[in-house]
Parts: C-alpha cells; sequence; structure tokens
C-alpha cells in the first residue's frame, strides 16, 4: 500500500507524492477518480524516444502488477498490491531517502512493482509530476524544465527527503539530473533510466503529433484501450499486452467513453526542451555518484549510454536484458538487482 502526501510546487501547483515506504501509516491506497470532473486534476507513456518511435514496452506475455492507479472496469479503488514483491519490513522515517521521478505522460504508480523490490532501509516516495497522475494540470502552465525542477526540488525539501537519492526514468530522469547538477546540497546520489542527453529533432515532435491524432478516443471500454495499444496501434512494432495495460492505467471515464487523464498538448509541450535542446551540458555538471541503466531494447543507445557515463565525473553504466524503454516496469526485479546495491552503496562511507 501507498499514502498520498500533497505537495506545493512551483507557481503554487498542487503535487501528489506517494510514499511507498513500509511501515506504519502506509496503508491507504490511492486511486486515480475513474469519472472525470471539471477542473479536476486526475493525470502515462514514457519520455524521449528515437525518432518516429512511438514509446511502448519491450516482448512480454505477461501484464505488470497494477500500480496505484490502477483501471478498473468497477467502483471503488484498485488496491496497490503485489503479490510477487517481498513481504514488507517497517522503514524508520529517519531513513534515506529517494525520489522516484516518472517520464512523460507517466504516473507514480508505474514504480510501485519496482519499487517494492527495494528491501534496504530506504524511505521510498514517488511524485506525480505537474501535468500528470493525481497532479495539478494547470491550464497555462508552465511546463517548462525549469518548472519540473522547481518541483522536484520543492518535493524533496517539502518532504525532508535530501540530501536525497533521484531515481528517473526518461523525461523524469532529464529532471532529476538537472536538479542534481542545480542543487548539489539536495541530492546524494542519481539513477538515470533510459534517457538521452542527445535532442531528438523536430521530426520526433511532429511524429508525436500524428500520434496523438490517430488514438480512437473517446474509447468504448477498457478493453478497447488494452487491444488497440495492445495490438491495433499503427506505430507499435508488434503486439504486445504489457503496453495495453500500461495505458488502461492513465484513461478515466468520461460521459462519452475513456480518454486519457493528461492533455495531449501539454505533453506536447513538455517535451519540446529535449526535441530541439541537448542536455550534456547539465550532465556534466552532476557532481554525485550516477548509474546510467538502460534497457538493452529500450531508446538510449549503448554508445550514448556509454558517453553519458564518460561525460559524467562519477558515472556507472548497467543494462537489463529484454528490457526496453519501460525497463522498471516491466522487469522489475531486474531493475531492482541493479538499482538497490548502487543504492546501498551511495550510503556506504
Amino acid at each position: 500500500m501507498a499514502r498520498r502526501l500533497d505537495v506545493t510546487g512551483a507557481d503554487g501547483v498542487r503535487l501528489a507524492a506517494w510514499d511507498f515506504t513500509p511501515g506504519p501509516g502506509t496503508t491507504t491506497a490511492p486511486r486515480i477518480a475513474r469519472q472525470a470532473t471539471p477542473g479536476a486534476a486526475p493525470g502515462p507513456v514514457p519520455g524521449p524516444v528515437r525518432q518516429p518511435a512511438v514509446p511502448q514496452p519491450a516482448r512480454q506475455t505477461a501484464a505488470p502488477a497494477a500500480g496505484p492507479y490502477a483501471a478498473s472496469q468497477g467502483p471503488g479503488p484498485a488496491p496497490l498490491t503485489d503479490l510477487r514483491a517481498p513481504a514488507p519490513v517497517a522503514v524508520p522515517a529517519t531513513a534515506p531517502g529517494v525520489l522516484l521521478l516518472h517520464g512523460l505522460m507517466g504516473h507514480a504508480g508505474h514504480w510501485a512493482p519496482a519499487a517494492r523490490r527495494l528491501t534496504g532501509g530506504h524511505r521510498v516516495i514517488a511524485l506525480d509530476q505537474r501535468g500528470h497522475g493525481a497532479s495539478e494540470k494547470p491550464a497555462g502552465g508552465p511546463f517548462t524544465r525549469e518548472a519540473y525542477v522547481a518541483d522536484a526540488a520543492a518535493a524533496v525539501e517539502q518532504l525532508g527527503l535530501g540530501p536525497v537519492t533521484l531515481v528517473g526514468h526518461s523525461m523524469g530522469a532529464l529532471t532529476a539530473w538537472q536538479l542534481a547538477a542545480d542543487r548539489p546540497d539536495l541530492v546524494r546520489a542519481l539513477v538515470i533510466c533510459d534517457m538521452r542527453a542527445s535532442a531528438l529533432g523536430a521530426a520526433s515532435q511532429r511524429a508525436w503529433q500524428d500520434w496523438f491524432r490517430s488514438w480512437p478516443a473517446p474509447f468504448p471500454s477498457l478493453d478497447a484501450v488494452r487491444r488497440w495499444f495492445g495490438e491495433e496501434d499503427a506505430w507499435a512494432e508488434r503486439p504486445n499486452p504489457a503496453r495495453g495495460a500500461f495505458f488502461a492505467e492513465v484513461m478515466a471515464a468520461h460521459p462519452d467513453g475513456w480518454r486519457p487523464v493528461f492533455d495531449p498538448a501539454q505533453m506536447l509541450t513538455s517535451r519540446a526542451t529535449w526535441v530541439h535542446d541537448a542536455h550534456w551540458d547539465s550532465l556534466a555538471q552532476v557532481r554525485c555518484p550516477t548509474l546510467v541503466v538502460r534497457g538493452l531494447d529500450g531508446e538510449l543507445g549503448r554508445a550514448e549510454a556509454q558517453e553519458m557515463v564518460r561525460v559524467l565525473p562519477h558515472g556507472a553504466y548497467a543494462e537489463i536484458p529484454d528490457a526496453g524503454h519501460l525497463l522498471h516496469y516491466e522487469h522489475p526485479e531486474a531493475w531492482a538487482e541493479i538499482v538497490e546495491p548502487f543504492l546501498n552503496g551511495v550510503l556506504t562511507p
């Protein structure tokens, strides 16, 4: 189970964080509103991709365990449980903090299967970034790099996590390393999951615009969501039930059917910065120990990942065989086997 923690981000934006730390008080099952409400802030596909591809999980026969916003055909919440995870062990509130930052169109719940496999004494919290998950989606933005980084800093400070280990996936990884570069006082260590430092190019943004337009939304049911994204989407390289399950987690019920909880226009605005800009300079300014993790079939190529490690003053490299861009979501056990020793190691003098 996880419990919600409220954070005030930059410009007063309301953000939702989810505490995955085992122990007293972690019994409230977070949920996403399945019925859309005008003006509400409900709110995944991960961040940047090789142009013109659209992000998708690697081959998998079984869908991952549901996260805190697990979709349900019926009323009521979907409990945040994962029977494959080890039995929880209580962690003191003073334990070293770990902040998980999801990718573009993601949400905190996508970390749930992986977070539960972190058995060390860490206080593990995942943030719904602005425009995503249960956090506010301000119509006027901003959805800039500066806003995302300021929100993450606010979460670290308000939740008393610093110095924190930041673990980011895709767009969340970019936010994490930019925060580490800007505020080294807040960051103990960093894990970058499948995020490129190079620019994608304008063609990538046009491809995403076309892809959003191709969605047959509203969908008549969640089964239709799973089927379209898992089997029928022309952008998918192959049938993939996990891809369908991934998208079903971020749909909300409207009078005319099921629609994404995020605004595609806001997502395009959010990703524009890495479409047109490279981020090698900020990467080189990260001084803390950093692990760069990629899926063998992910969006971050091996050559670029190894160059990122070379640029980092204290970089290390790891990859997960059989994993795609959503490495922590598809392969939580393999992900934890790589990441947890790093988390424990940075706590050792």
